[in-house]
């Protein structure tokens, strides 16, 4: 069996990324970082961590397979603006013969302070069928042995956060209060 390079790197928890930038066309008209660049920022990030464990564009080009991302969920912590410095750190959550669950925290690269965190589910596809596939035996080798070692990690308290709002705080037309009542009635 040939010896993979990449192994030792599978150990380190949490994987981080090389430092990236925030680019000025990025900037929106709020003078910070548009929301869909912090995609792209994660999107980076998980290109370097995924050809760790060998789904690069080479594994797509050659093994005519790539991962589609299913579900993302972020959450914006704090503001980024143009020329800010970030590093992407990566835990995987879970995985199985054919889904990837991870979890990204993107960090100020200088000041170390939490920007925004990305929780995901990736699927194994098919590119030639365009199907949801089993991981090869090689990858899910490399899967495990990731996941052996974030596993050591506590898991992230916003894992499997759901999206909604406070119920003392929330107007909801069943309350039966006028919209423009509601912010009055919940200071007294």
């Amino acid at each position: 069996m040939k010896s993979d390079s990449r192994a030792p790197a599978l150990f380190f928890a949490p994987f981080v990324s090389s430092a990236m930038r925030v680019e000025p066309q990025w900037i929106d008209y709020n003078g910070h970082l548009n929301m869909a660049y912090y995609h792209v920022l994660f999107d980076r990030a998980v290109d370097e961590v995924f050809s760790l464990v060998g789904l690069s564009r080479d594994y797509a080009e050659t093994r005519n397979a790539s991962t589609f991302t299913a579900e993302c969920h972020i959450l914006y912590k704090r503001e980024l603006t143009e020329g800010d410095a970030v590093r992407v750190t990566a835990q995987l959550i879970a995985f199985d013969d054919k889904r990837l669950h991870y979890y990204l925290e993107m960090r100020h690269a200088n000041e170390g302070w939490l920007a925004a965190t990305s929780e995901n589910l990736s699927l194994h596809v098919d590119m030639v069928h365009r199907r949801v596939v089993p991981f090869p035996a090689d990858i899910l080798a490399n899967l495990a042995l990731m996941k052996a070692a974030h596993s050591m990690m506590a898991l992230p308290a916003t894992i499997g956060r759901i999206i909604g709002m406070p119920k003392k705080s929330a107007i909801r037309v069943d309350d039966g209060v006028e919209p423009q009542h509601a912010e009055a009635e919940t200071r007294h």
